[in-house]
C-alpha cells in the first residue's frame, strides 16, 4: 500500500531536525550504530531529503557528489512505515532529482539485507562485501 506520504528536498532547519530524528531512530536506536557513524564530517555538507505523513517525519536520506557522482546515503524508514513502499518512493524521489542535476553516476554502500531491494530499483553491486559501522555492506552503482 503506498501511502500520501509527502518527499521533498531537506530547505530548513525544522526539516533537518526531522532528518536527524528517523536517522537517530533507525540507526541509533535500532541498528546500535554510534552517533558519530550517523552523524559524520558529510553531515552539513550533504543534501539531505525527508518523508513526512501528516507533516510527520518518517523517512530520511541524503546524498553528496563522490568522485564525478553522487553517492546516497543513511536511508531510513521509521519501523511502522517500513513494507509500505516508503523506502522505495523515497529513492525514487532521490533519484529523479540526482537526475534533474545531471549526475549519471549514483552509489551506495547498501546493508546485506537491503541488496535486493536496491537491486529492484536498477542497482547492481561492485566488488566484495565489506563491513562498515559494523554491518555488512556491498558497494551498489546505477548509472
Amino acid at each position: 500500500m503506498l501511502m500520501e506520504a509527502q518527499y521533498k528536498v531537506v530547505s530548513s532547519i525544522k526539516d533537518l531536525q526531522k532528518s536527524h530524528f528517523v536517522k537517530g531512530v533507525v540507526f541509533i536506536e535500532e541498528q546500535n550504530c554510534t552517533f558519530d557513524e550517523v552523524f559524520d564530517e558529510n553531515e552539513y555538507s550533504s543534501t539531505h531529503f525527508i518523508a513526512t505523513l501528516n507533516d510527520n517525519p518518517i523517512a530520511t536520506a541524503r546524498m553528496r557528489p563522490y568522485k564525478g557522482g553522487v553517492k546516497i546515503e543513511r536511508l531510513a524508514v521509521r519501523k511502522a512505515f517500513r513494507g509500505k513502499a516508503i523506502g522505495k518512493s523515497m529513492m525514487k524521489f532521490i533519484l529523479n532529482h540526482i537526475e534533474e542535476l545531471g549526475y549519471s553516476q549514483v552509489i551506495i554502500h547498501a546493508q546485506l539485507h537491503s541488496v535486493g531491494f536496491y537491486e529492484d530499483l536498477g542497482f547492481v553491486k561492485k566488488g566484495d562485501l565489506f563491513v562498515e559501522a559494523r554491518m555488512e555492506h556491498y558497494l551498489m552503482e546505477i548509472s
